[in-house]
């Protein structure tokens, strides 16, 4: 006798299959490159995991994205942390990633160059959107640790080059989970509560890429990039760059150099205004000197001192020129009345009077002048100009 058939239904298969999976695998590594990578607006990531012969579907849930500082895109090859198991419903076998890291570059490296390649292409690193820092700041807020030496470093460069500057110290922290938040809310409440500080030093002293990490959080540059205070970035030692150097207004190697870029030197200052009030002093005198050369050189001129000789040697002119007007005007008669003789001769030797004084005549049939025996025809009747009279004629032939 058979024994009965176990009928199971699509969705307890489904379910057998999950249970298995999740039970045969531990948390493990992969190697793949990634595809039709798609983040949804849950915050959750979809995407393939393929070598050059099969692949897997995966799935980047939003609570474990936090823990991993790059972008997933199509085509980058990582090692993902996980563990398999299915999606039910569909049958499908799934990998759910709960770390990974780049295959070929550093997972920090790999997020700074993202989010470079970012932000350029909004063009939040343009020098056109770039502001000027203020000449000579009253008032200067600093975005750093309470505790460093950073800070120290910079209210005594700012206290010796500029006496007297007024310095706000928003502290916060520079590292570790929340510090992006804490600079992004600072560089805000300046903008927001302080709107009268004229320029704002944001940074830290040096350390390791984790170390700055905070400085090239996405939060940070679009605080800075979004200030209406000038921003100069201090991060770091020299050689260190990062995402909020790009954006800036203004970048500093050192905490230091920030504070000599902020504020000028007050004793340089002072000397220059007194070099210039001592060049407007002797540009002043040398001006005096100037005008009173010429005003004892206008009062000995002669005319200044005898006023009428202003006048006598005009009216002498005036004078000449009475005289000399009668002639003028008697050789300008003549020169045009030669001029309109010869007009008159020109026209008198074209005139056609004086054509037909010659003996010739003019023929005219029908008030046309003719020139040509085919104008006319038998009986018609021509009459004809002669120098004295005109003789009226019929035509025969």
């Amino acid at each position: 006798m058979e024994p009965a058939r176990r009928v199971l239904t699509i969705s307890e298969l489904n379910a057998r299959i999950h249970e298995l999976l999740e039970a045969s695998f531990p948390e493990l590594w992969i190697e793949g490159e990634i595809s039709n990578c798609k983040a949804y607006p849950s915050g959750h990531t979809y995407l393939s995991l393929k070598d050059d012969k099969a692949q897997v579907r995966a799935v980047l849930f939003k609570g474990s994205s936090f823990g991993i500082k790059f972008k997933f895109a199509d085509g980058l090859k990582i090692l993902a942390r996980g563990r398999v198991t299915s999606y039910e419903s569909r049958g499908e076998l799934q990998f759910i990633i709960s770390a990974a890291e780049p295959r070929s570059a550093g997972a920090l490296q790999l997020a700074l160059e993202q989010l470079k390649a970012k932000l350029l292409a909004e063009g939040l690193f343009d020098e056109s959107r770039k502001k000027p820092l203020p000449p000579y700041p009253k008032t200067v807020g600093v975005v750093t640790s309470g505790r460093g030496a950073a800070v120290r470093d910079i209210i005594n460069v700012l206290s010796r080059r500029w006496p007297g500057i007024l310095i706000r110290v928003w502290p916060v922290k520079v590292q570790g989970p929340g510090a992006a938040a804490e600079i992004s809310e600072a560089i805000r409440g300046f903008n927001e509560l302080a709107p009268d500080t004229d320029l704002l030093l944001v940074g830290r002293g040096g350390g390791s890429i984790e170390d700055l990490w905070a400085f090239n959080e996405e939060p940070v540059a679009r605080a800075i990039a979004a200030s209406a205070l000038p921003v100069i970035s201090c991060v770091g030692h020299e050689t260190d760059t990062t995402i909020a150097d790009f954006v800036a207004d203004l970048r500093a190697p050192t905490p230091s150099a920030a504070a000599e870029m902020a504020v000028p030197e007050k004793s340089s200052v002072r000397g220059r205004v007194a070099e210039l009030l001592d060049a407007t002093a002797r540009d002043l005198r040398d001006r005096v000197d100037s005008l009173g050369r010429r005003l004892r050189y206008a009062a000995d001129h002669p005319f200044l001192r005898d006023p009428r000789r202003l006048w006598e040697q005009r009216v002498q002119r005036v004078d000449g020129l009475a005289g000399r007007l009668p002639e003028a005007l008697r050789r300008r008669l003549e020169t045009l009345g030669l001029r309109v003789g010869a007009a008159a001769g020109r026209l008198d030797a074209i005139s056609p009077l004086n054509v037909l004084a010659r003996g010739y005549a003019i023929a005219t049939s029908k008030g046309k002048v003719l020139t040509s025996a085919r104008q006319v025809r038998t009986g018609d009747r021509v009459a004809v100009r002669l120098s004295e009279g005109e003789i009226n004629c019929e035509v025969t032939a």
